[in-house]
């Protein structure tokens, strides 16, 4: 009976795609394309997959000037959250009727959820996710978007208060 090998760490895969390695950025891709899917549908929504296979694209390109390796996951984030919110922005969206809302108890929530967080602005999508499902903190999603602690703050405040009233009404 022979030992399969040890699958490598996500750093060593970085160092060894910065070297050339193609098998390496082939794997390390594969590794990321669930978590930029994520982040990017969350914030992207219908052009999630777009914003997703640009951002591997960004990664893929500029993968060998990552000076820190051990660092790749938070540039890896960044990158996909410009990339969403960059998509979103350029995609129209229609504005559904809240009044066809289900109840809450309805089996139709998760549709719901995605129903109201369509309705947000790209900025917002992008705040609630990197707030309450990446659980960042707001100096983190200040550098991530590039926007003073302050205005993550009033923001959040309002994206959250809109998104609310989209799903009480």
């Amino acid at each position: 009976m022979t030992d399969s090998p040890t699958p490598l760490s996500d750093v060593e895969l970085v160092r060894r795609a910065q070297a050339g390695d193609t098998l390496a950025m082939a794997s390390l891709l594969d590794r990321l394309a669930p978590y930029v899917g994520r982040i990017c549908g969350a914030i992207a929504l219908g052009s999630g997959a777009d914003a997703a296979q640009e951002t591997l694209i960004a990664v893929f390109r500029g993968l060998r000037g990552l000076a820190q390796p051990e660092a790749y996951r938070g540039w890896v984030r960044a990158i996909a959250v410009r990339e969403a919110v960059r998509i979103a922005r350029r995609t129209p969206t229609v504005p559904a009727d809240l009044s066809r809302l289900p109840a809450k108890g309805d089996p139709q929530l998760a549709a719901d959820v995605q129903d109201v967080l369509h309705r947000l602005s790209p900025e917002h999508r992008a705040i609630l996710v990197l707030r309450d499902l990446e659980d960042l903190d707001e100096q983190t999603v200040a550098e991530l978007l590039e926007v003073p602690k302050g205005t993550v703050k009033s923001r959040l405040a309002r994206a959250r208060a809109s998104f609310r009233k989209a799903w009480t009404a």
